[in-house]
């Protein structure tokens, strides 16, 4: 069993499109979310979203071509060539325009494809109805369009796959990579995961009526992690893609090495015992994270961080109640909590690979970031831990050991632990 570590990071968020920014915007707090003009002229309830709002499509210059360029109208993939291009030269690597490179793989995940580009292309259609329609809506409209991209850039040869799990989606691609290396069947994997801006994505949650309404005046505190008016989520956009490798081909060529990862575990609740298509089953989730625990070796005392799910709506409270019953701690014994959706949202495939992004700088700058607008928190959450675990501004702090969760609808869980 080879031991697996992360040597590279990129990532395009609502507050930060590369990993100086995206640092920068975590330390200080810094929101991405927008008003949404068009889901405004469309009557949502919810008018508010996170997204790459100075995406400068010029990164992606450098590796497609002029007509490739101006072909590419997904911004889930853009988003993830953006992420991975960035997280490959991060982690010092190079690529062989001639060969075919067989250790190395990619899974980069998506919820949906691009449905913004599926409107425009069925426009396209139903006005010219022929030949003339163009031959790059496939590779866009494709669930696995952006790991064929990346893929196809770098020259990989290994295993090349998209995974889709709704929420839970990024940090399942992380796991899965994870468990490709540590098994031996490579020695590097690109993995992470990709949402694109769509208000037509948008819109269908908040006709689930999930959605913060209460805030559309002032976007940057309508994502309310944990507090009392915590009315909904706000969702969101981007990717986040990491370079996972064997421990030994990262010392062998000097890599840096941003954190060990040292166990993850994918599980369901099977949508039973207040499981539903649209809720995690609490027996699930504690399942998930002590199941993780035990394949990580590591004992539940010596997790510094917990990076939560924590939507901003009724289910932060019992997501709360899972940690503390699967790590049996509670009250001011618990770890460090905090989640990235209170800066941008709810980045739904995405979040997972962000969200692990962010639990990853956090170990390297030795620094919590802060819940924002998590305050007063709900009283229910209070009755389990302490206030003092919630951390509401930019703590220092050198942390060993964090434990990052993502719960999707489906009933499907994920769990990863990152160590120093």
């Amino acid at each position: 069993m080879n031991r697996v570590v992360v040597t590279g990071m990129g990532v395009v968020a609502p507050n930060g499109i590369n990993i100086p920014a995206f640092t920068h915007a975590l330390q200080h707090g810094v929101t991405g979310l927008h008003f949404i003009p068009q889901m405004h002229d469309w009557n949502m309830g919810c008018t508010v979203a996170g997204y790459p709002k100075n995406f400068d499509e010029t990164v992606l210059a450098p590796y497609l071509s002029a007509g490739a360029l101006r072909g590419l109208k997904s911004t889930s993939v853009k988003y993830a060539i953006a992420a991975a291009m960035e997280a490959w030269k991060d982690a010092g690597l190079t690529t062989n325009r001639l060969e075919t490179d067989w250790d190395t793989g990619c899974i980069i995940g998506a919820s949906v494809c691009d449905v913004d580009h599926m409107n425009f292309a069925i426009k396209e259609m139903e006005a010219i109805r022929g030949p003339q329609l163009g031959l790059r809506h496939v590779d866009q409209l494709m669930s696995s369009g952006s790991s064929a991209y990346v893929a196809g850039l770098l020259g990989l040869g290994n295993r090349v796959y998209s995974n889709s799990s709704a929420c839970s989606t990024g940090t399942e691609s992380i796991i899965m990579a994870y468990e490709h290396i540590k098994n031996g069947n490579a020695k590097r994997m690109v993995a992470g995961s990709t949402e694109a801006s769509s208000a037509y994505m948008w819109s269908v949650f908040d006709a689930m009526r999930v959605c913060n309404r209460n805030h559309n005046d002032n976007p940057a505190a309508a994502s309310r992690p944990m507090n009392t008016d915590s009315a909904g989520f706000i969702p969101g956009s981007g990717a986040g893609i990491l370079i996972l490798e064997t421990m030994e081909a990262a010392l062998e060529r000097g890599a840096t090495i941003y954190a060990e990862i040292v166990g993850g575990y994918l599980n369901s609740g099977g949508q039973r015992n207040g499981g539903t298509m649209t809720a995690p089953a609490q027996e699930g989730v504690i399942a998930c994270i002590q199941k993780t625990l035990e394949l990580a070796h590591t004992d539940a005392n010596d997790i510094d961080l917990v990076c939560g799910h924590l939507t901003g709506t009724f289910a932060d409270k019992l997501e709360i109640i899972n940690w503390t019953t699967a790590l049996n701690r509670k009250g001011k014994d618990f770890p460090y909590i905090n989640t990235v959706k209170s800066m941008i949202g709810h980045c739904i495939s995405a979040a997972g690979a962000i969200e692990s992004i962010a639990a990853i700088l956090q170990l390297q700058h030795k620094f919590i970031h802060p819940n924002l607008n998590c305050t007063p928190v709900q009283p229910e959450i209070l009755e389990w831990i302490d206030d003092s675990c919630i951390v509401k501004e930019t703590q220092p702090l050198a942390i060993r050991t964090v434990i990052k969760a993502n719960f999707g609808f489906g009933d499907v869980n994920s769990c990863i632990i990152f160590k120093n």
